[in-house]
């Protein structure tokens, strides 16, 4: 059974909504589910209890010594585990791994402005594959390897939104879900895009309507279309909206009870 890989963040880290719940759901349901979370909110109240100041190119946060230090506490240690507690106390059966663990992600500083953080050059897709055979959720926190000139440094931060499209990428998924805060992508006049091809996709970076944070979305979703059939990007804040956008699909393993049939809209990328 090919994975389905969920990117969770923004709204769906700590505010109280369905995200956890539906993804036990899925699980209980039979299906093979891989987490990706961010937490960059989280980070950045951390640095600012801290005293460090903090700024981004692109959505990419600057990461020197200090913040990465606190990067790696923060989503390997706090996020990480306080996702898996809550997922088991759902009744699911999680296990939580940064991009270091197992060689799962390796990368490269990305550039010299951005500091430690870094863009991936390699996955490794293994670990992961061993635990859903296990019967376990990974729930994985974008931290990787760091590689300078071939030989492993140190650890770098990497963005969670390509940690997903690589991730999804290397396990040929079934599907890739952004649940971000927003309620997909929008065009220059602010109306959200139903659907994209790859072509499509790519000319929004290229003409700046993506922007912010969504560039490293689109980004992912691009390096995810090269052996995912479908990318979705929808608005988590909206009660079951996982197990919505999973039901509208072909996949008929939901009760109707678990999978409300609300549209949830959002923005789908397809290759073609």
């Amino acid at each position: 059974m090919k994975p389905i890989v969920v990117k969770i963040g923004g709204s769906t880290l700590g505010n109280h909504d369905t995200t956890l719940e539906d993804l036990v759901a899925l699980q209980q349901q039979g299906m093979a589910v891989v987490v990706v979370h961010g937490g960059g909110q989280e980070v950045s109240n951390w640095l600012a209890r801290l005293g460090i100041s903090t700024s981004f190119v692109d959505g990419l946060r600057v990461t020197d010594g200090e913040t990465l230090k606190v990067v790696a506490a923060v989503l390997g240690g706090l996020v990480n585990k306080e996702l898996v507690v809550d997922i088991q106390a759902l009744g699911g059966k999680a296990i939580g791994l940064s991009g270091a663990d197992g060689g799962l992600l390796w990368a490269s500083p990305k550039n010299v402005e951005l500091g430690y953080t870094g863009e991936i050059v390699k996955v490794d897709p293994e670990p992961l594959r061993l635990l859903l055979q296990a019967g376990y959720m990974p729930v994985v926190a974008p931290i990787s390897i760091g590689l300078a000139e071939g030989e492993t440094t140190t650890l770098l931060n990497i963005n969670g939104d390509a940690a997903a499209g690589e991730i999804a990428a290397a396990l040929l998924a079934e599907r890739l879900i952004f649940l971000t805060d927003v309620h997909g992508i929008h065009d220059e006049s602010g109306k959200v895009i139903p659907m994209l091809n790859l072509n499509e996709a790519k000319r929004m970076l290229s003409s700046g309507v993506a922007s912010g944070g969504m560039i490293p979305k689109v980004e992912a979703s691009i390096k995810a279309l090269a052996t995912v059939p479908t990318v979705r990007i929808i608005d988590g804040r909206i009660p079951h909206a996982l197990l919505s956008v999973i039901a509208s699909s072909e996949i008929p393993r939901l009760s109707s009870e678990q999978a409300p049939q609300s549209q949830i809209g959002g923005t789908t990328i397809v290759p073609e």
